[in-house]
Order: structure tokens, then sequence, then C-alpha cells
């Protein structure tokens, strides 16, 4: 080899080094953006919740990623990438127990975009924030004992097995099923979890009264507000992460889709609200604002910036129709879980069939949708119900009245001591 090709090599060598330092210190900074979310949805559910259950509702949300993360190091990361050999089925697959890098983690690892072990933990917060969902949805009246035991078995080993079916080659990405970035593989599964626990778990007490609902006033409206914010601020890692590099174009491009549609399903959540119960309601505007952003997260790379609008608005509609329906029902869900992660994440991966730029069918993305849910809420519901026939489910009668804080815990979230 000549003097000069050499050096061509070595740039050439040097030049890929650089661009793989980048990628991964982009797919870090949107793992962190990522794991920031789940302070968000502690904000969000302590703000939404009754002061009397703070605690409580922090010390689930705490638990969660911790949960969330040791199950997937377990089991999970090589249940959701089993490496379906060619000829699989593409159902079910498990690489093994734990993790195992191999001569993986390096430049050649994910087309040089990342290591193994930021896939590893990029993937994993991605797995926590499913059970979060249900955490909110079934806040102050559930046992916790019951919550991990549910949260151990549907993120170590429902989810990431589900997830296996698109994100790990599996059939419904054999048969050309998009999503993104979890409009379905994240919410939805999470919704549909929610939508279980609410049913069996059913409304907390003096919810519903002689057809009436009944509001049960939050501890923090500021906190709330908070974690709406820093749920959108983690959105930039989610969506923009999950363009798996650094890639300046399409990554700027997916953080403007992002945003744009959190912005119009908030106007539009805060339309909705206005003619639906005559008054501003900043409730409806925060999950408005949710609702954009899930509905977004399927298509964010491939629909146009006036589709994104588009999809936001109505995802913006939809999580205030569909709160009002599920209170008709007096399916109780305190922060509006189902309606902005199930809803809205049912309605963000039709909209890749109708609204995406390429070959997707919206029949295609109609038989993914179906095909989580018809085993997802199946398996939540039977997890539910076993927990509600063996340890219970549900607090007493007394302690969900006087607070979860105090009884469960042994502490309150809002004290103020003062010297004698």
């Amino acid at each position: 080899m000549s003097e000069m090709s050499t050096e061509v090599v070595a740039e050439a060598t040097e030049g890929a080094v650089a661009l793989f330092t980048a990628n991964n210190i982009w797919m870090m900074l949107a793992t962190a953006l990522v794991f920031i979310m789940h302070l968000g949805f502690a904000g969000v559910e302590a703000g939404f919740g009754q002061s009397k259950n703070t605690v409580n509702i922090l010390f689930k949300n705490t638990i969660t990623p911790i949960i969330g993360l040791l199950t997937y190091y377990i089991c999970g990361f090589n249940l959701m990438y089993p490496g379906f050999a060619e000829g699989d089925a593409g159902i079910f697959g498990f690489a093994g127990p734990f993790l195992d890098a191999g001569d993986g983690a390096s430049i050649d690892y994910a087309g040089g975009g990342y290591t193994y072990w930021t896939d590893f933990l990029f993937q994993g917060m991605f797995a926590a924030t499913a059970a979060t969902i249900v955490s909110g949805a079934i806040a102050e009246r559930v046992k916790v004992s019951a919550y991990m035991i549910f949260t151990v078995i549907y993120v170590g080993l429902v989810y990431p097995w589900l997830g296996s079916w698109k994100w790990g080659a599996g059939w419904l990405d054999m048969m050309g099923f998009y999503d993104f970035a979890g409009s379905t593989l994240v919410h939805s599964v999470g919704g549909w979890g929610a939508l279980a626990g609410i049913i069996i778990i059913g409304p907390r007490l003096g919810k519903y009264v002689d057809g009436k609902v009944i509001d049960k006033p939050g501890a923090s409206v500021p906190l709330a507000v908070i974690g709406v914010f820093l749920l959108w601020l983690g959105w930039f890692g989610f969506n923009g992460g999950s363009v798996l590099s650094a890639d300046p174009d399409l990554t700027s491009y997916v953080l403007v889709t992002t945003c744009l549609a959190a912005c119009t399903g908030g106007l539009f959540g805060f339309f909705t609200a206005k003619i639906v119960f005559k008054r501003m309601d900043l409730g409806m505007v925060l999950n408005g604002i949710l609702a954009g952003l899930v509905g977004i997260t399927a298509g964010a790379d491939v629909v146009s910036v006036p589709s994104a609008l588009i999809i936001g608005a109505v995802a913006g509609v939809l999580v205030v129709l569909s709160a009002i329906t599920l209170d008709k029902f007096k399916l109780d869900d305190v922060v509006g879980a189902v309606s902005v992660h199930l809803t809205c994440g049912i309605w963000g991966t039709l909209a890749v069939g109708i609204f995406g730029i390429g070959e997707f069918s919206f029949m295609t993305q109609l038989i993914g949708v179906l095909a989580y849910g018809a085993v997802a809420f199946p398996i939540a519901f039977i997890l539910f119900y076993i927990l509600k026939l063996t340890i219970g489910v549900r607090v007493s009668e007394q302690h969900e009245t006087e607070g979860l804080d105090s009884h469960e815990h042994g502490i309150r979230g809002y004290t103020i001591i003062y010297d004698e």
C-alpha cells in the first residue's frame, strides 16, 4: 500500500471513530432525557393525586425504574432482541439471561450508531416507562406489593416479548408494521395494562356518586405542570434518540414534528375542554400536550410537518373525549393515563397508515394495534385478577379514606412542623 493510500485509510478510520463517538454521545444524552421522564411522571401523578397519598405515589414512581432496569438486565433485553434466525416465525425468542456484549461493544455494533451498553440502557428506560403508565391510572387505592409484583411480570416479561414483534425483527416487523418510537409498543402496551388495572381495582371511594363524577382535588397544580414540561423535555430523547444516531437532518426533523404535535395537542385539548366543560381546563391542556406527544411518536420520522400538526390536534380532541367516556363507564383513571397513552397511542399508530410518507399500509397498522391489544390487555387483566384473588390489589377502606401515606409509609408528603 502506498503512503498516500495509508493516509487515506487512516483519515477514514479517524472519521468513522469520530462519527461513532458523536452518535454514542447523543444516544447517551437521549437516554438521560428519557430517564428524567420518570421524574416527570412522578410530578404529574403526585400533582394530580390527593395530598394524603403523595408519598405513596412517589414511592411507586421511584421503585418503578429500579424494577424496570433490573428486570430488563436479567431477561428483558434479550427477550426483546432475541436475534430471530432466518425462517423463524418471529413470535417468541430468547437470547439468554443477563447481558453479554461479546465482541459487539465496538464500532461495528449497530452500524456505528452506539455501543451495546448504550443500547441496553436506552431501551431499558423505555421498558420502565411502560410500567409508570400503569402506576398513574391506578393510583390512590392500589397496594404497593400488588403493583410491584405486576410490574416485575409485565415489564420484565410481557413488554419485551411484545416489543420483539416489531423492534426485535419479529412477525409484525416482517409484515411491514411501523412504530418509530413506541406509540403502540410502549404507550399502548402500558395503556392496556392501565385499563385492565382500573377495571379490576375499581374507582376510588366517592368518585362516582348518584351518577355524578366527583372531582378529587389534586395536591399541587404547579407540580403537575412541572411534570408535564419534564415529560415534554424527555420526549426530545424519547423520539430524538429513536433515530438511533446523531444524524443531524433526521434528528432535528423528528424533534420539529414532535414539538409541533405537542403544541396542537395542547391547543385542541384546550378548545375541546372549553366547548365541553365551559371552562379553560388546565388539566386538559396538559394532557393534550402529552396526547400530541404520544400520537406523533409512531411516525415522527415519516410524516410531513403539516401532518404532524393534524395528528397532534386529533390527539388533543381524542384525549378529552376519551376521559369523558371512561367516566361514563365509571372507570377511574387518576391522571388520564388510559386516554393519553392508550387512546392516543392507537391513534398515532393508525395515523402512520394515513399520513406516512412511503409505503405504509393502514390495514397493517390496524393489525398491529389489534395484535398488541389482544395479548397485552388479557395478560394484564389476568395478572391483576390473580393478584386480587391472592394477596389483594386494593387497600382497606380505612387506609384509602385516611390516606396511604400515614398507613403504608408512616410519613406524609406535605408536613409543616413548628418548633415549640
